[in-house]
């Protein structure tokens, strides 16, 4: 079997494919042609569809080539006319946000011009007649809020004024009713976090007695030494400071850096409590850039001066700090005190960057999956109280057993974001992504680097499950480079460093999403892990027979993680519950995207720019979508993710609509739903998912 012929699509973590030669589809046809058998095809990864279902390819291209040809060079041309200074841009940023489309929210939801406190000094239009005479049309069908409980929050911006029941809005805003989502941010401790003064003190007890305070403590410590000519009078302090200097693998320049940017006077005071203390931001810019850009200082914690001057202890004897916070035993103690959560049985839906948004997970659960996961959200971020990466951990009520993935690169970073999730977040488990393949991670030493960095690893689940009592979970590639596989050797270790499960992908880092998993791998780490360590496969499952071969052919293995599969068919849920191959109808499928716009217009909103969201985010999913091959066009039975369809058209008109992989097409099927697009809309899917060809290895 040809290589390329058996190479997949973008997998559950992340990023991109390679968009397909022009001549696919033409290609596919004559190979359909010359091979009679369904078994041929087959083998060459080529879609068996149907002979009454084939037609020749279409010979337009798609828009986003089309457009890029005709607007290519005067794009070029207009690079260098048109370029703005930063002052310039935000000034016409303002100029917008005073335009008559721009209604001041306090206003749009009370309809009182004096309901704005900020009145005249406002950065908003409080403009209602202007608005509505440059508002868009409103939308068909009823406002998305209309079954909660008063007006609906958007008030005169809504796409649905005309429902609104006697087109009341909101006299009072604070009788709006509160979305029914949870784990948003509250806005003190987001204030805490951009000023770095939010207090870990849990995260930080375990560090310390784990010796994992980060990087620059243990440099800190070396450098006064060496400046203030200064040696210790007890030794075993010393060999263990050394002890964990190795751990953190710490230059001394980098440390000098630090120790200048502090300016601590009293050296004795440094050498007692370094792990304490924090460089400033300017000391931050000049630290060693393998530190991942400050990813170990951001959302540190600010102590007290009482426990800046606690003397320095040996881990024998643990201080005081150490006692009020956490004790050492609950290191010995905490696997068996922790909470349980079972996945055994349990359909999982993988965390999915990009698509697998809130309003996709409500969808999957209507569908018939038991467990979501929020998409990867990274700690630096977090820790920085940045809006957009805390609302990848918001929940719906309908996700009953629901967790959120999150990575980083050092145990202290996670140690602390896993503290804050806890406290600010209601979740049901936490997983550690340490499979993510993308370079811009990696190279930060996150997600698949840590498979070369075992201790690395043990440090990172070691602190976060100590840290909190919600299970941590794990999510891990086969190894980083084809051919040298490393999870079998280590998932024995996982489970005793404290992780409630992990989820196997069945690739290496180096075939990225290239190539079929490797199950029989996935076997194997299954039944070599410890009895409290549950075991996940991951990759391929897109039929309720490949779910219930895998589960068979290893009973160790507790669950499987759903990916891909449910991004081209999310009814793959409703398959395995219900046993059956699903032949869904075009008018079924419409249905569920119907539903997917409902909970998206909940999600981001009923005004104009909630609406152009929704209309965003479901064009990504329908990129994924028009890969999947109706049940009553194929001679064999179930599709497989690998398989390339020639040209056919559908069994009616909105069926081929669905199948086409133009980005037109999907244009005019969000229509259908949002009405028309804005004048001069484009768009171009993020991880070109209707792609084939092969995936880079790196």
């Amino acid at each position: 079997m040809a290589e390329s012929d058996t190479e997949l699509g973008v997998e559950s973590d992340c990023v991109a494919e390679e968009e397909p030669p022009s001549q696919l589809a033409s290609d596919l046809n004559g190979a359909t042609q010359q091979l009679q058998t369904p078994e041929e095809l087959v083998a060459r990864a080529i879609a068996p569809i149907k002979r009454e279902f084939l037609r020749p390819p279409p010979s337009r291209t798609t828009q986003n080539n089309a457009s890029s040809d005709a607007d290519s060079k005067p794009s070029q041309s207009s690079l260098v006319k048109d370029k703005k200074s930063k002052r310039q841009l935000k000034r016409e940023r303002r100029q917008e946000q005073k335009s008559a489309l721009n209604l001041c929210p306090e206003v749009s939801k009370s309809g009182d011009l004096s309901a704005c406190p900020y009145g005249d000094k406002c950065r908003y239009s409080h403009d209602i007649e202007a608005f509505k005479a440059q508002k868009p049309a409103d939308l068909e069908g009823d406002c998305p809020f209309l079954s909660v409980d008063g007006p609906c929050p958007f008030g005169l911006t809504c796409r649905f004024l005309g429902t609104h029941k006697d087109g009341a809005t909101a006299r009072n805003p604070n009788a709006l009713k509160k979305t029914s989502e949870i784990n948003g941010l509250n806005k003190d401790v987001q204030k805490l976090l951009w000023k770095n003064k939010v207090r870990f003190t849990k995260a930080d007890a375990i560090l310390k007695s784990l010796g994992l305070m980060g990087p620059n403590s243990k440099k800190k410590k070396l450098e006064a030494e060496e400046k203030d000519q200064i040696v210790l009078n007890n030794a075993h302090a010393t060999d263990t400071n050394k002890s964990s200097m190795k751990v953190t693998g710490d230059s001394v320049d980098n440390a000098e850096c630090c120790l200048k940017s502090i300016g601590a006077e009293n050296v004795d005071e440094m050498l007692c409590s370094t792990d304490e203390l924090r460089p400033s931001k300017k000391a931050k810019s000049l630290a060693n850039e393998k530190c991942c850009d400050g990813e170990v200082d951001d959302g540190a914690m600010v102590l007290d001066n009482d426990s800046e001057k606690s003397s320095a202890q040996t881990e024998s004897v643990p201080t005081a700090d150490d006692a009020l916070a956490e004790p050492d035993e609950t290191l010995k103690i905490h696997p068996r005190e922790k909470k349980l959560i079972d996945f055994r049985g349990k359909l999982y839906l993988a965390p999915l960057t990009t698509v697998g948004n809130l309003p996709f997970r409500r969808v999957c659960k209507v569908l018939g999956a038991d467990v979501t996961c929020g998409e990867m959200a990274m700690c630096t971020n977090l820790l920085q109280g940045q809006a957009s990466e805390w609302a990848l951990l918001r929940r719906h009520p309908s996700e009953d057993l629901f967790g959120v993935q999150i990575c980083g690169a050092y145990p202290d970073t996670i140690a602390r974001t896993v503290e804050l999730i806890d406290k600010e977040c209601t979740v049901d488990f936490i997983d550690i992504n340490m499979g993510c393949p993308i370079d811009i991670v990696v190279n930060k030493g996150a997600g698949s680097c840590l498979l070369t960095k075992p201790m690395r690893m043990k440090s990172i689940i070691e602190a976060a499950s100590a840290t909190v009592e919600t299970p941590i979970t794990v999510k891990v590639r086969t190894g980083y480079f084809e051919g040298k596989n490393r999870i079998d050797s280590l998932i024995a270790d996982i489970g005793y460093w404290g992780a409630r499960a992990v989820t196997v992908h069945g690739r290496s880092r180096q075939q990225r999403y290239s190539k079929l998993a490797d199950w029989d791998y996935i076997y194997q780490c299954a039944k070599k892990a410890p009895d409290t360590l549950q075991v996940l496969g991951n990759g391929d499952i897109f039929s309720f027979g490949d779910w219930n071969k895998h589960v068979s052919d290893c009973p160790e293995l507790s669950s499987c993680m759903i990916a891909r599969g449910a991004l081209l068919k999310p009814w793959i849920f409703t398959e395995i519950k219900e046993q059956r191959h699903w032949d869904i109808t075009s008018g079924e499928r419409l249905n569920i995207l119907r539903d997917y716009v409902h909970f998206g217009l909940e999600h981001w909103g009923s005004d104009t720019k909630g609406v152009e969201k929704t209309r965003h985010f479901l064009l990504e999913w329908l990129s994924y979508t028009c890969r999947y091959i109706p049940v009553g066009l194929l001679d064999v039975i179930p599709q497989r993710l690998n398989w390339r369809p020639p040209s056919y058209h559908g069994r009616d008109d909105l069926e081929t609509l669905m199948a086409s992989d133009s980005a037109a097409d999907w244009i005019r099927i969000s229509e259908m739903l949002l009405g028309k697009v804005p004048d001069g809309f484009t768009f171009a899917p993020k991880h070109k998912s209707n792609a084939y060809d092969r995936a880079e290895n790196g």
